[in-house]
């Protein structure tokens, strides 16, 4: 647990009530440990069961503590037989997402939402027959080969580690940033 007065849990971003019927801003958390102590607040550190995760690839704790993942491919419907159960839309075997499509599905969208600052340039050319500048023919390019590299990575996942390295902002040995994470590394934009 975080933040307690007695045994009621003060969540961040609330205001709340002492004991002596004072309220207190909404904003408390950005107060030093010790002034949150002089207003009766105490620090219980979470459970195992209620320590935060990273919802990105897990999908909450067991009782005991150890994380749940999300899994890498997708997941087809089955009941505690085994047998498949069909999607009432489609008909066919359901299926919920795996961390490997909804990834790719984010991936594609954001090479589609990069390309669409630059479609009028191709409109354009369509219509007058204005040719399309060399720098903007190139970021176009190198968007859709970036949005491939990207797509390509995350089908070579095939541990869960693999998969969250994707997400690792590459460091010099004086923790720079030397480059974006694999998963958003993408050209920069143009104007």
């Amino acid at each position: 647990m975080p933040w307690k007065l007695g045994n009621l849990v003060i969540r961040e971003g609330f205001s709340w009530v002492d004991n002596n019927k004072v309220r207190h801003p909404n904003n408390w958390s950005i107060w030093s440990d010790a002034e949150k102590k002089s207003k009766g607040l105490t620090w219980e550190d979470p459970s195992l069961q209620d320590a935060p995760f990273d919802d990105r690839f897990y999908d909450g704790r067991k009782v005991n503590g150890d994380l749940i993942e999300k899994p890498l491919n997708d997941r087809l419907w089955v009941d505690d037989d085994g047998k498949a159960i069909n999607d009432p839309i489609t008909g066919k075997q359901g299926y919920d997402d795996g961390l490997k499509r909804v990834w790719k599905n984010y991936t594609k969208e954001q090479g589609h939402s990069r390309l669409n600052v630059t479609d009028w340039y191709v409109t354009r050319k369509s219509e007058t027959g204005t040719a399309i500048p060399d720098d903007i023919s190139k970021y176009r390019t190198d968007v859709r080969n970036a949005t491939k590299t990207i797509e390509d990575k995350i089908d070579a996942c095939d541990t869960l580690d693999k998969f969250k390295a994707l997400f690792d902002t590459p460091m010099d040995s004086d923790l720079n940033p030397t480059g974006n994470a694999p998963m958003y590394d993408y050209p920069d934009e143009v104007n």
